[in-house]
């Protein structure tokens, strides 16, 4: 039996996601590359380790105990690769990051620095909602992983790094764009753009309107920020983003924030891993970076 490195690879990431499309867009190959991969490894094996049913695709009992070995492959030729690159310092490495993506308007411009000093590293982003970034986390995928509030429940280690101030954001025409001290029940009246369930930014909205005794009518649910502000530019309604969001606006001004009563909401960024996790060289000097050391 012959499997190469590439095929245990591809079919890990097809087993995790059960998608051959979304392991193509991680591994940014073709599908029908991912496909004839996986098809080959499973001819090798000479068992059957994926079936579809209807539209969902389903590990066999040889699939499992395939993936498990794969899992176990990848996981020590990645320590294989992170014992070596420490003795060589950071003259090389990998980087193995994921993050919100509200984090997209912070993190590229601090890994751009960090691999301006240490042009031999390989960085790899992941970007991704709350939600899925949690499960990555327990997963061990990632070295760091950037998210806006430390994860509940799990046994990590969780840093702040940065503020992260949430703002009601309308168009510049809006009625109540230029009022002073808005009360919450009053922008609680207004029809919301929200990101999907799983977002961060989301959850903490929704939590402190609640806890002021106001429910959100949501008009609208969208799958990026981007999205989001041209939405609001649109006239759909308001919502509440990162004032990270704001910093690069491209609108010519359409989109503004607004001066509610309890916002800014202020939240922190933080940089988090599973607590015992060794870190790698190349990893603790990226924390580092981070916290400004």
């Amino acid at each position: 039996m012959h499997l190469s490195l590439r095929q245990i690879r591809i079919f890990e990431a097809v087993a995790r996601h059960r998608s051959y499309t979304r392991a193509a867009e991680e591994l940014r190959l073709t599908q029908p590359a991912v496909f004839t991969q996986a098809k080959q490894l499973e001819e090798g094996v000479g068992h059957p380790l994926l079936e579809r049913i209807g539209k969902q695709i389903y590990l066999t009992d040889a699939g499992r105990e395939v993936l498990a070995t794969c899992r176990e492959t990848i996981k020590g030729l990645d320590c294989l690769e992170m014992r070596l690159a420490d003795m060589q310092g950071l003259k090389r490495g990998r980087l193995r990051l994921a993050m919100v993506t509200t984090a997209e308007y912070l993190l590229p411009r601090l890994l751009g620095e960090f691999c301006a000093h240490y042009p031999g590293i390989e960085a790899k982003l992941i970007v991704s909602n709350r939600e899925q970034l949690l499960a990555r986390i327990a997963n061990n995928e990632d070295d760091l992983t950037i998210l806006g509030a430390p994860p509940e429940g799990m046994d990590v280690a969780a840093i702040p790094i940065a503020d992260n101030p949430l703002v009601v954001i309308a168009r510049n025409d809006h009625p109540l764009a230029g009022e002073k001290a808005i009360p919450m029940a009053r922008i609680a009246e207004e029809p919301f753009v929200f990101r999907e369930p799983g977002s961060g930014t989301r959850l903490a909205t929704e939590r402190h309107f609640a806890e002021h005794g106001h429910k959100l009518k949501v008009r609208l649910e969208l799958g990026s920020n981007e999205a989001i502000k041209q939405a609001i530019a649109g006239g759909l309604g308001v919502s509440v983003l990162s004032g990270y969001t704001l910093a690069l606006e491209g609108l010519s001004g359409l989109v503004q924030p607004l001066d509610v009563q309890g916002f800014p909401l202020m939240r922190k960024w933080y940089v988090a891993y599973p607590k015992g996790k060794h870190l790698s060289a190349v990893a603790e000097a990226f924390l580092g970076h981070l916290l400004g050391k």
